[in-house]
């Protein structure tokens, strides 16, 4: 290691001198008879220097005042440093070790002992200087493959979104109704979800679950498919029989989401089913299929719920004409379209101006979409 140095710090020459014998055959040997000197050769030198041998006793600034300033530079971390000391003591060891030495030498010197110890500072420097880069190498081609895979899976996520969409939107065709329902459903709940997260912390929302319960919101009639057209399309009430083929469309729905499976993940899976099968239950526990009272009904169903009425009530259906959404406002307040709780009701007061705002501008652009010879938007 020819082109690498030892600095030896040592305020006497004849240690000084000892030490360069040692090492003379295998290293260049710089010498400082003093810490600030040291300092200065480091300073110059720290690129070439394979380690550092620092009398613990010297004047000026002693070995354990240079360790401290050189640990502020961070150079042990690069260069091992080992110290020199006629005390045998384990406390001045221990002091030593504690200061961030990576060894000690003992005078008088031994120079099998020496050099050995010396030699394994340095292989294990080198050691964990090669282990650093090789991890930090390994990092960085991690991190580009974590954004690859990141990239492809919001890709994939995004594609599975659209397949979605476009098959809850063929349903509300094959209802007569457009994709702006579902443009309004998404927008709805996030609106109210939004203000719920903001008003009632103990309901759990976050961001990401706002954004999850927004889009697998879009699931919701997703069982319509299944429900023949003579009762999903009758302009006039429904029989019992009828109606109860009619509220199948929970659990059907449920059976097209485990279909889907394979294009949604777990989280997402299981939100689309809860709204699927619960989107019609009411606070009271007269909602179907499964008569759920209250808080059984999960804050994303009950969402779900309650931006499914009020976008049946504001727009034209077979069976009747829209609301004025101020009519459909208070239709919702005074139970007229099933009970809601009175946390869910407080968040449609506040989420009311914004609410309104969106159907006035959807309709626009569906009237717009229509002139234009349009058939609505697949997916929003």
């Amino acid at each position: 290691m020819a082109d690498k140095s030892i600095l030896i710090v040592d305020d006497t020459e004849i240690n000084r001198g000892i030490l360069s014998e040692i090492f003379k055959s295998d290293y260049a040997i710089l010498e400082a008879e003093n810490g600030r000197k040291a300092l200065a050769l480091i300073a110059q030198k720290k690129d070439e220097i394979a380690a550092i041998l620092l009398d613990i006793v010297m004047p000026e600034m002693d070995g354990f005042r240079l360790l401290e300033e050189l640990f502020k530079h961070r150079i042990p971390d690069k260069i091992p440093v080992l110290m020199i000391t006629a005390d045998s003591s384990a406390e001045t060891e221990r002091k030593c070790y504690e200061n961030g030495a990576s060894d000690v030498i003992h005078k008088p010197f031994d120079s099998v002992i020496v050099k050995h110890r010396v030699k394994r500072a340095i292989e294990l420097n080198m050691s964990r200087q090669d282990l650093e880069q090789k991890v930090s190498d390994q990092t960085k081609v991690l991190k580009k493959q974590f954004l690859v895979l990141k990239k492809q899976e919001e890709r994939l996520r995004e594609m599975n979104s659209r397949i979605i969409d476009t098959i809850c939107t063929i349903v509300e065709f094959r209802n007569l109704e457009s994709g702006y329902h579902l443009k309004r459903i998404k927008g709805f709940v996030q609106i109210l979800a939004n203000v719920a997260m903001r008003n009632y912390p103990e309901f759990g929302l976050t961001p990401h679950k706002i954004e999850v319960i927004t889009n697998a919101s879009a699931m919701h009639d997703i069982g319509k498919i299944t429900v023949p057209d003579a009762i999903l399309l009758k302009p006039g009430r429904l029989t019992p029989d009828e109606f109860d083929i009619m509220k199948s469309h929970t659990t059907r729905g449920c059976e097209i989401v485990k279909m889907l499976a394979d294009l949604q993940d777990k989280e997402y899976l299981e939100v689309s089913y809860d709204i699927c099968r619960h989107h019609h239950e009411k606070y009271d526990g007269k909602g179907y299929p499964d008569g759920l009272k209250g808080e059984e009904i999960s804050i994303a169903a009950q969402l779900t719920s309650l931006a499914d009425v009020y976008d049946a009530l504001v727009s034209d259906r077979v069976y009747k004409s829209a609301f004025a959404p101020s009519k459909a406002y208070e239709m919702i307040k005074n139970g007229e379209s099933g009970i809601f709780s009175t946390k869910m009701l407080a968040c449609f007061d506040i989420a009311r101006p914004e609410m309104e705002a969106m159907v006035a501008r959807t309709k626009a652009e569906e009237e717009a979409t229509e002139s234009n010879g349009g058939i609505g938007q697949l997916s929003q």
